[in-house]
């Protein structure tokens, strides 16, 4: 309902953390055996003995709830609520709720004051009963779309009790009673879209006992007819009639209810807006209500056809010395000149009223800038219908233009996809906004609550229209502009559920979306922790991108997403040997054979294949089953490569060192022998440049560092001794403070004291712990003889 300036209160805007009430309430929402128990008979949650919930406390866990899951909201977790000495509940919001009439029967027993059933489907004729039965104490109905409840007829034919009896005659317990609704104290009361075109008296019967209503919405109703039943409100302030049926004939009522201050006569549909002799109705209007501060007209012909110079005639200009003093390009309104509406509604009028320069109000909706715009978004928050179009101006607004109040811009792009979740187009729309938001120089002022709210509403969009492209689009795009996986940590396992869905789901057509979900994938296997690496196998992460693998391989089509998928998959066996299992238990071997096979001039592909198999030979349960005359033949002659640089020979030369520490009990194969393969690995170590840029990232040395221990088997320690000095003389800032840190220098002085390792094996080593030394003592290995490495 158009209220004048709407101020909107979003907690997500505030830059302070989330109080601890609100985190506790989620957990709990998440968890109700925290304060619940199960009733194993009816499946109904039941408050624990011993616990009781303030009132606040009461409904802001129905608020968590509704936040998010509002249809997963239902009886059985409103079961607690029936226990009226332990749960206190005064003001209930139900909206998109799956609750029943039963449920709801419960709640009402609170006593409630305030009640919004907003589009709750499961409700029926009962609902409105048990309300009339307990609903002295409500002063707030929100009914808005829940038409279900409301009695379809008045007037029904029945028979008397004795079948004998031949009278029948047309009875309406309805009727007889006098109203349809029962709540002698209601203030406010919102019932939208309405129907009933055979009962002419059905609106004056409705609201015939609600005379105490100070705000009264039937926007969208049809059939209202004579609506001088509403004059028996004497107290009513505001009354929102937007997109009612022949609104033209409710205009000589309106003249009369000289309390009003907001009023909206607005339209959705231009066609149904057209009033004849639209200036004198709008004077008259706002002459006879002198109370009025709102005043909503789009969709409407009431702003006038032309601007100020039109419609003062030549007598008033002559008397006029001061012109400038009373423009006024709405006809109408000249009467508001010196007395400014606080609102006034202009979106969508006929001839683009919105656009006229001298308007006599203080807060304007229209399409004609910013303000304009953000002030239709905040307006019509609860009708879908224009709230998309006033989502694709501000859309428009962010990619063609500079948005100059982007926090409140935000704020009501998040309301609306928040409030509708289930409208594709305010979604698509919604989401298209917040990818310019997301991406904009302002993103880092973004509160961190603000990031994850953009973060959850998106999720919500995308879960819900799983099967639209665009919306997939949009959200995967949007997500990209966020630091992955840092922001979205705190919806890491829905994340990898939703994209790995998308994955396995998605046509040909729609490879675009299956790119982008594979690279945030990878992106989020990335830089995390082996629980979170073992999560996203959990999830089935290494199934999916092997059928993938596969699909690409029967297409002979060598891309993006193959490299991606291994990419991947290297990424979520780091140091987690059981995704490693689950790699090649899935035939992971078999697949980088025919890649290999396939694809053999593909860097890329082979650094992050050999990338993974490095993960693999790490595990030494499972070392084993990498040991096959073919496997080992393929590792030692890619040694040689000079593919992506030295990364694919180094790769290889990392996968036999995991091999080879085993010792040589554990090479049980005949060709290649243990030491063709070892001598050959050293050669090709020493034709490494130590200077290599890498491609690489490690989070722990410590199966490098393992290696170091590997005395009876030296050019292990070799491969390792290379890879540190390597990896800390080229970022010292990142890998020096990594080997102090897991006890490297100390592997390395008691490598540098044994008898055991060759000379080149201590040179590398010393070269170490130098680097290391100098970085810890100027921060930098600036100035220190780097050409050198004897």
């Amino acid at each position: 309902m158009t209220m004048g300036t709407v101020n909107i209160y979003c907690p997500w805007e505030d830059s302070s953390p989330e109080p601890l009430l609100d985190i506790c309430g989620k957990y709990v929402i998440a968890h109700p055996e925290t304060f619940c128990v199960l009733h194993q008979e009816t499946g109904l949650w039941c408050l624990r003995p011993g616990v009781a919930l303030p009132r606040e406390l009461c409904e802001k866990l129905i608020s968590f709830w509704q936040d998010g899951d509002p249809e997963g909201l239902d009886d059985k977790f409103i079961n607690i609520f029936g226990d009226l000495i332990n749960t206190r509940l005064k003001r209930v919001t139900l909206r998109n709720s799956g609750i029943s009439d039963d449920g709801l029967n419960l709640l009402l027993s609170h006593q409630l004051v305030e009640l919004d059933i907003s589009n709750c489907s499961k409700l029926s004729e009962r609902t409105l009963e048990n309300i009339n039965r307990i609903g002295d104490s409500l002063t707030t109905l929100i009914i808005g779309k829940t038409k279900d409840i409301m009695p379809n007829l008045l007037f029904t034919t029945s028979q008397t009790e004795s079948s004998d009896s031949s009278d029948s005659s047309p009875v309406s317990e309805i009727k007889q009673r006098g109203y349809i609704l029962r709540t002698p104290n209601l203030r406010k009361l919102v019932v939208r879209e309405l129907y009933q075109p055979k009962e002419p008296d059905y609106f004056a019967l409705l609201l015939k006992s609600l005379t105490k209503l100070t705000h009264l919405d039937l926007s969208g109703c049809f059939f209202l007819h004579d609506v001088r039943y509403i004059l028996l409100m004497k107290y009513l302030v505001s009354l929102n009639l937007h997109s009612v049926q022949r609104i033209q004939d409710t205009v000589p009522a309106l003249y009369e209810m000289k309390t009003l201050k907001f009023l909206d006569v607005s339209q959705a549909n231009q066609k149904y807006g057209v009033f004849e002799s639209p200036d004198t109705v709008l004077a008259n209007l706002v002459s006879n209500l002198p109370n009025l501060t709102s005043l909503d007209i789009s969709g409407t012909n009431l702003s006038g056809d032309g601007t100020f110079d039109e419609y003062r005639d030549s007598d008033e200009k002559s008397k006029d010395g001061d012109m400038e003093t009373d423009l006024c390009d709405i006809p109408g309104l000249r009467s508001r000149i010196n007395n400014p509406l606080e609102f006034l509604g202009l979106y969508n009028t006929l001839h683009d009223a919105c656009h006229r320069n001298h308007i006599p109000a203080k807060v304007i909706t229209g399409d004609a800038n910013e303000e304009q715009i953000l002030a239709a978004t905040a307006a019509y928050l609860d009708r879908p219908e224009v709230l998309v179009k006033a989502l694709n101006e501000l859309f428009h607004i962010f990619r063609f233009e500079t948005c100059h109040n982007q926090q409140r811009a935000l704020n009501l792009i998040l309301l609306a996809m928040l409030r509708h979740r289930r409208e594709k187009h305010i979604q698509i729309s919604g989401s298209a906004s917040l990818f310019y938001i997301a991406k904009s120089e302002d993103k880092n002022s973004l509160s961190v609550r603000a990031r994850q709210k953009m973060i959850v509403v998106l999720l919500d969009a995308m879960e819900t229209h799983l099967d639209d492209s665009t919306m997939m689009r949009n959200g995967c795009l949007t997500l990209c502009q966020f630091r992955i996986p840092q922001d979205v940590l705190f919806e890491y396992r829905r994340l990898v559920q939703l994209l790995l869905r998308l994955i396995r789901c998605r046509g040909d057509g729609d490879d675009f979306v299956r790119h982008i979900a594979i690279y945030l994938l990878n992106s989020l296997a990335c830089q995390v922790d082996g629980e979170q690496k073992e999560l996203v196998g959990d999830l089935g992460a290494i199934e999916t991108m092997l059928k993938l693998i596969s699909d690409r391989l029967q297409r002979h089509m060598h891309d993006d997403m193959l490299e991606i998928a291994w990419s991947a998959m290297w990424n979520v066996t780091d140091e987690t040997p059981i995704n490693c299992l689950r790699f090649l238990d899935g035939q992971g071997m078999t697949y980088f054979q025919k890649c290999l096979k396939e694809f053999p001039d593909k860097p890329e592909l082979l650094r992050n294949m050999m990338g993974l198999l490095g993960n693999v030979a790490e595990v030494k349960d499972l070392r084993s089953r990498l040991m096959t005359p073919e496997l080992l033949t393929t590792f030692a002659e890619l040694l040689d490569s000079n593919s992506d640089g030295i990364e694919v020979s180094y790769n290889a030369a990392g996968v036999l060192s995991h091999i080879a520490s085993g010792g040589a009990e554990a090479w049980t194969i005949d060709r290649p022998t243990r030491n063709e393969v070892l001598e050959r690995m050293v050669a090709a170590i020493e034709r490494w440049d130590l200077a290599s840029k890498r491609n690489i990232n490690y989070r722990s040395f410590e199966p490098i560092l393992r290696l170091l221990d590997v005395y009876h088997t030296p050019q292990c320690q070799h491969w390792a001794a290379w890879a540190l000095a390597n990896l800390t003389r080229v970022y010292p800032d990142k890998y020096c403070s990594l080997v102090e840190e897991e006890g490297g220098i100390r592997m390395l002085q008691a490598l540098l004291e044994s008898p055991l390792p060759y000379h080149r094996i201590k040179t590398l080593a010393r070269i170490v712990i130098t680097q290391c030394q100098h970085y810890k003592e100027h921060g930098s290995l600036e100035h220190m003889d780097l050409d050198s490495d004897s």
